[in-house]
Parts: structure tokens; sequence; C-alpha cells
């Protein structure tokens, strides 16, 4: 990663996931250019649904694998976990708490998972998540929340999350001069999109994603999925 020049950090499911021929033309247009693209893929999901989801859709491997919305980090093929960044995260980190405060509010649903650095719930709309939120805030408890796809609710540490992920990863290979592109589809995208990078909203993304306020490095794409990737990569590196 520290002498690539050129680089994808993106969501799965719904951004580079969704829609096989936009998929498979995109990396064609990568096979094609004189340069090698380096892969980050940054996704909501946990470290073996994600490994599955690669297998699933024939996707390249990535070069470092995000999973669990920022909060895990999996480096190279043999996906080696990058303990620095769990040691840094770690801090402050409650669980039981956390889960003890979304037992009291109601419409909060468990999801059916462990998951070592994230709490995660379901809702059906978005009343929970404010009790929820102001709960929290109240206890004191260091944590950061995500609302995403109007159902998902998920609490990870304070200094993790996807934007967190991405800028530590690109400090910790010292990439400088690449060109980057950012991609997403939801509100647990927003996080990364919104660092100052060249980043596209693919056309499909979630109402959250949608009617977020206008920033001067994102590209909306028109097309969805691998498409809207492919056309704010041409809008942003064409050269």
């Amino acid at each position: 990663m520290q002498k690539t020049k050129h680089i994808l950090a993106t969501d799965l499911d719904g951004t580079l996931v969704g829609d096989p021929d936009g998929l498979q033309q995109l990396l064609e247009f990568y096979e094609e250019q004189v340069y090698d693209v380096s892969l980050i893929y940054i996704t909501g999901r946990y470290f073996d649904s994600a490994l599955s989801l690669i297998e699933e859709e024939n996707l390249p491997v990535p070069d470092i694998l995000v999973t669990d919305v920022g909060s895990s980090i999996y480096i190279g093929n043999s996906f080696d976990k990058d303990l620095e960044w769990q040691k840094r995260i770690k801090a402050n980190w409650m669980p039981d708490e956390i889960h003890a405060i979304a037992a009291t509010v109601p419409g909060l649903t468990k999801q059916p998972m462990f998951l070592e650095n994230r709490c995660s719930y379901y809702v059906a709309d978005e009343k929970p998540v404010e009790e929820f939120r102001n709960k929290l805030a109240a206890s004191g408890i260091p944590h950061k929340l995500i609302f995403s796809g109007g159902k998902d609710v998920d609490i990870v540490p304070e200094e993790s999350g996807k934007g967190r992920a991405l800028q530590y990863l690109l400090d910790k290979y010292k990439v400088e001069d690449a060109k980057l592109l950012v991609a997403g589809d939801s509100g647990n995208d927003l996080e990364m999109l919104t660092l100052g990078f060249p980043s596209v909203i693919v056309g499909n993304a979630q109402p959250e994603l949608l009617e977020s306020d206008e920033h001067p490095r994102i590209f909306r794409a028109k097309k969805g999925f691998a498409g809207g990737i492919h056309e704010a990569w041409t809008h942003f590196h064409s050269e």
C-alpha cells in the first residue's frame, strides 16, 4: 500500500455489489488501465460474512478488508488482523454496559450475533434510536452511534467507524499523492465520504445519503452500484 498510486476504498453491499453487469464493466475498466488499483473494502458485514460475499460475487481479493462498520481491519491476502488498530479502539469500550442500556429502550432489538467490537440492533422506525442516543449520551459511555438504512443501529468504539479506519490506514501506510476514490450508499458510509477525499454517493443510495448536505468533494452518481463508482472514477481520475 505504501507505494500505491491508485486506491478504491468502497463499501460492498449496495455499492460495489448489487449490479453484476456494472461490476464486471468496472473490473474490466480497471484491467484495461496502465496502472494497478489497490482495493480497500470497508463494510458493515462481520468478517466471515464479508469473506462469503467476496467468494459468492467472485470479487477481487482486497489489499485490506475493513469489517464491522470500521471496527476491525484485516491486512493482505492472508487477512492478518491489525492488532495496533484493535488496541487503539478497545480503550474505554464497554459493550456490556451498552447492551444493558439498550435493553431499556422499547423497539430496539438486539441482532443475533456476537461481535467483539460492535453492538448491533434493529429498529422499525427512528423513535427508539433517539431514545437510545439520549440514554447513551447521559451515561457518559464513550461510543459512536451509527444509524443506517432506516433499520440498523450500530454502536462501535468511539475511535472507530469507517472514516476513522480509512484515515488510520492512509496514515499507517503514508499514502500521500495517490488518486483515491471513496464509495458508499448508506448512512454508515457518511463518515468516510466526508473525509475530504474524492468520493461518490452511488445513484441507488439510501435516503439518508441522498438527502445529505452537498460537499465539494462528493460526486453524486446517476448510475447505481459499481456503475456509479465507474462514473465517479472517470469524473475524478480521467487522466
